[in-house]
């Protein structure tokens, strides 16, 4: 996926109902702000803010807490974005969303992409250490660069600053929803490590996995927004189907990256989920086409030579289409989320959700 500001420029443009009655009456139609500008200013923020927030007593710890917030290190920050696209999506009355940056809902709602944001850098750096991986992001894995011990005590002191600050929301049930994210995410790290040879070649449990890995955080944080916006449990709902078909989509999209891809361009060597003995959609769909594959796959990938026969057959098999497919459906899902979202009229609303619908797209069509 590109760098945020080539993210804000490239993105799609949302037409009002006034500019399609203009275009209607013979007038030239005139383009709006591009939606996700509208809260690049907060997302902006959030990353300020972050820096501030994984300070430590101990100078090496606050380094290697803030080494993923560091300026050129910080990433493309997704979660805030669609948390805080989200926050607006579902704000039935917001008549100025500049001022609202001085609101304190408007501040809560930033306090939770904040926490997400740290969530989900802690999975990172302890995905790293777990995988034994030396990259992340085109530059040294935190493992890598500081060892694994550090990364570790990183990893678990971002935690401990998310759930602080998630205290501070005086929320329970939005608590429980990170909480429920964070068990979420150990579940999957588990199933991927204790998976059996069936296992490894169910469709089923890979999805489960992945929904628990990938997408878990993010549609409960999609959730824990619409809680704090005082949303109906309809629109709590919707939220959460948004964050989570958009989390696996996401993770689909990845899957076939790890084989299309370059070193270069994913930040990460390519190939790497088969190396390490991870199954992916790909590989379950072309075993249904290439039963004798499945025998294989059962084995694992200890043995190099069934890490060939797989990269020889995946070629020829639909893998990689019927995995775009898949993924497809569910970007659809979390665009038909969106779309049956309470109706508005507040402009700003609408960009914000086509801003997220577009998000989708924008996630199918990535190349990194």
């Amino acid at each position: 996926m590109c760098h945020w500001d080539k993210f804000i420029r490239s993105s799609c443009y949302f037409h009002s109902t006034s500019d399609q009655t203009s275009r209607e009456e013979g007038s030239t139609a005139k383009e709006v702000l591009d939606p996700l500008a509208l809260i690049k200013d907060e997302v902006s923020e959030v990353t300020d803010r972050l820096r501030s927030m994984v300070v430590a007593e101990v100078p090496e710890l606050t380094a290697a807490a803030g080494y993923f917030f560091r300026a050129g290190a910080e990433g493309k920050r997704t979660c805030p974005t669609v948390l805080l696209l989200m926050a607006s999506a579902i704000s039935m009355d917001m008549t100025d969303p500049i001022v609202g940056l001085e609101n304190k809902l408007r501040a809560r709602y930033m306090r939770v992409a904040e926490i997400t944001e740290m969530i989900h850098i802690s999975s990172l750096i302890h995905d790293d250490v777990l995988d034994n991986a030396d990259t992340r992001r085109g530059i040294d894995s935190l493992n890598f660069a500081t060892g694994k011990k550090l990364a570790v005590l990183a990893g678990d002191f971002l935690l401990f600053r998310a759930f602080s600050a998630a205290v501070s929301l005086d929320n329970a049930e939005v608590v429980s929803l990170l909480a429920t994210a964070v068990n979420n995410l150990v579940t999957g790290e588990l199933m991927q490590m204790s998976i059996t040879p069936a296992q490894r070649c169910s469709m089923d449990y890979y999805l489960q996995k992945t929904y628990f890995k990938t997408a878990a955080l993010i549609s409960n944080s999609c959730k824990a927004i619409a809680v704090l916006a005082g949303q109906t449990t309809e629109v709590q709902a919707l939220a959460y189907q948004y964050g989570k078909h958009l989390g696996i989509a996401y993770q689909l999209i990845d899957d076939i990256l790890d084989f299309t891809g370059t070193s270069a361009s994913l930040g990460k060597a390519s190939l790497s989920d088969i190396h390490q003995g991870i199954v992916t959609a790909p590989i379950l769909f072309a075993i249904e086409e290439f039963r004798q594959l499945r025998e294989i796959v059962e084995q694992g990938f200890d043995d190099p030579s069934n890490v060939d026969t797989v990269l020889e057959y995946l070629p020829r098999s639909q893998g990689i289409e019927r995995t775009r497919l898949l993924a497809a459906e569910h970007a659809k899902l979390a665009a038909d989320a969106i779309d049956s979202l309470p109706e508005s009229v507040d402009r700003f609303v609408l960009n914000s959700r086509q801003a997220l619908k577009d998000l989708t797209e924008k996630f199918m069509r990535r190349t990194q």
